[in-house]
């Protein structure tokens, strides 16, 4: 008999709480949904931090060799269109969940709230982790900036990095952004530029975003992996020249409003957070403090 009250119990609280909201992981180049190197124990920290909730780390493919493969050699617009797909047809996250992005699974996730935001259960708060949402221009631990190899390394990808069968075949390149030649990239991007509103502004990528409650990027102070940092936060070189840093406020994007991010700032919905550490190394305690009571227990 006791056991039929406890059970009436929890069902009366959840009836009253209401269950947890429900989360997506994409996960970042190299790493894959489930192994427990990669993704399979923070899915499991999260459900342990949030009882009931229901976690859907994304497996792009059929298998865990597939996943991996595909985070570097399947385009971004096919992998985006396959998760829009996934999303749609999933019934547990009929009623709307919240989404986080590793590393390059950060801008992965803001083009599917933007491409498919508003055929998709809806997307309450987007959390980036190290994403490169301004893409990058510089090699992983190379330190560009200060060594000539890695500057004679870079130009090598940069001239392949725009061709065709390249932005078709690496993953990477369709988010390598030249500074030094900002029409090229602009022309010849397969996904950034896109995604970004560059060459033209999709208003349906704006009414998308701008559904969001919070966009929070999260920047790692000492990342050596993406370069520049600044684009963690959304920021990037001045254009012209591979040194000096613009923040978003000073950049197109923002002041020409191709992604209505002035507007979402007003509404207090841009996050700007920042923790020690290389590039996705935090802190449970620090995770649990700044992103799971904040934004998903809400």
């Amino acid at each position: 008999m006791v056991k039929y009250i406890l059970i009436l119990l929890v069902g009366v609280i959840k009836l009253a709480l209401g269950d947890p909201i429900p989360i997506v992981l994409w996960h970042g180049m190299g790493d894959a949904c489930c192994l427990p190197f990669s993704l399979g124990p923070f899915k499991t920290f999260l459900e342990k931090e949030i009882p009931g909730v229901y976690v859907l780390s994304l497996k792009i493919g059929n298998s865990i060799a597939e996943d991996i493969e595909h985070g570097y050699f399947m385009s971004p617009n096919k992998q985006v269109a396959y998760v829009c797909r996934t999303l749609t047809s999933d019934p547990n996250l009929k009623n709307g969940f919240n989404a986080i992005g590793f590393s390059q699974g950060g801008q992965f996730l803001r083009a599917v709230v933007q491409r498919c935001g508003h055929k998709i259960p809806p997307l309450k708060n987007l959390i980036t982790l190290g994403g490169q949402h301004q893409g990058v221009y510089g090699l992983p631990n190379c330190g560009a900036l200060k060594h000539k190899s890695c500057d004679y390394l870079r130009y090598l990808l940069n001239y392949a990095a725009y061709y065709d069968w390249m932005q078709n075949w690496l993953v990477q390149a369709t988010y390598w952004h030249d500074p030094l030649n900002e029409d090229l990239y602009k022309k010849k991007s397969a996904f950034l530029a896109d995604i970004n509103n560059e060459l033209s502004v999709n208003k349906t990528y704006i009414r998308n975003l701008n559904k969001l409650e919070h966009f929070v990027m999260v920047k790692f102070d000492n990342d050596t992996i993406v370069q520049p940092g600044a684009t963690e936060w959304f920021g990037f070189y001045v254009p012209g020249q591979a040194k000096k840093i613009q923040n978003l406020e000073q950049s197109d994007i923002f002041l020409k409003g191709r992604l209505g991010l002035r507007k979402m700032k007003m509404q207090s919905k841009l996050v700007f957070l920042s923790t020690p550490g290389n590039h996705l190394q935090f802190s449970e305690e620090w995770f649990i403090t700044n992103i799971v009571k904040p934004y998903l227990l809400t």
